[in-house]
C-alpha cells in the first residue's frame, strides 16, 4: 500500500496536473467552454497513449542498446533531477510552456498533450517505473493503471481549468509546481544513489 501511494505521488509530481492548467488556459483562450472540454479530453488521451507507448517500448530500446540497469537508473535519475531543477529554479512549468504556443488552431497535441502533460520527465519516469529487471508484470500493470488515473485527474482539472485558476491563482499554481519539483528531485537522487550502490556492489 505504501509503495502504491509513493508511486502515485511521484507520478503526480512528474506529470504535475496543476501546472498544466495555465498552459491549457493560454492555449485554448480563443475557444469556448465546449471546445475547451473537448480539447482537454483529446489531449489527455493523446498524452496517455504517448506514455503507454514508452511503457511498452522503453524496455525494448534499453535492451537493444545493451544498457545496464545501473546505467539506466543513474542516467534516468540525472535527467529527472535536471528536469526537477527547471521546475524549482526556472520560470516554472506554466510560464515556460506558454512560450511554446505559436499556433492556437493546433494546440491539442502540442503543447498540451506534450510536453505539458506527457513531458520528457514523465516519459523517463514511466520507463523507470516499468523496468522488467526491477518490476514484475503485475507491478507494471498497476503502474500503468496509476498513470491512467493521474492522466484522468489531469483531464478533470483541465476541464475545470477556469475555476481552478480562480481558486488558486497563477502564483499558487507556480508554488505547487515548484513543490512537485522538490519531490521529483528527491526521487531522482534516490534513483542515482541506488544505481551507484548496485554498481559498486557488483
Amino acid at each position: 500500500m505504501t509503495e502504491l501511494i509513493t508511486k502515485i505521488f511521484f507520478l503526480i509530481a512528474v506529470i504535475d496536473p496543476l501546472g498544466s492548467v495555465p498552459v491549457f488556459l493560454e492555449a485554448t483562450k480563443r475557444f469556448n467552454d465546449k471546445v475547451r472540454k473537448k480539447i482537454a479530453f483529446q489531449a489527455s488521451i493523446v498524452a496517455f497513449l504517448i506514455l503507454l507507448f514508452f511503457i511498452g517500448i522503453g524496455q525494448i530500446i534499453l535492451e537493444w542498446m545493451s544498457v545496464s540497469l545501473n546505467a539506466f537508473q543513474i542516467s534516468g535519475g540525472v535527467i529527472l533531477f535536471l528536469f526537477a531543477l527547471t521546475m524549482i529554479f526556472g520560470d516554472g512549468k506554466p510560464e515556460s510552456e506558454k512560450h511554446l504556443i505559436d499556433d492556437y488552431k493546433h494546440v491539442t497535441i502540442f503543447p498540451i498533450a506534450t510536453p505539458s502533460i506527457a513531458s520528457p520527465g514523465a516519459i523517463m519516469a514511466v520507463v523507470l517505473l516499468t523496468d522488467n529487471n526491477v518490476y514484475t508484470i503485475q507491478q507494471q500493470i498497476i503502474t500503468t493503471i496509476l498513470v491512467m488515473l493521474v492522466i484522468f485527474l489531469t483531464m478533470l482539472l483541465l476541464k475545470a481549468a477556469s475555476h481552478v485558476q480562480k481558486r488558486i491563482g497563477n502564483y499558487g499554481i507556480t508554488v505547487i509546481s515548484k513543490i512537485m519539483g522538490l519531490i521529483l528531485a528527491a526521487y531522482a537522487v534516490q534513483s542515482i544513489l541506488s544505481g551507484l550502490k548496485s554498481f559498486f556492489m557488483e
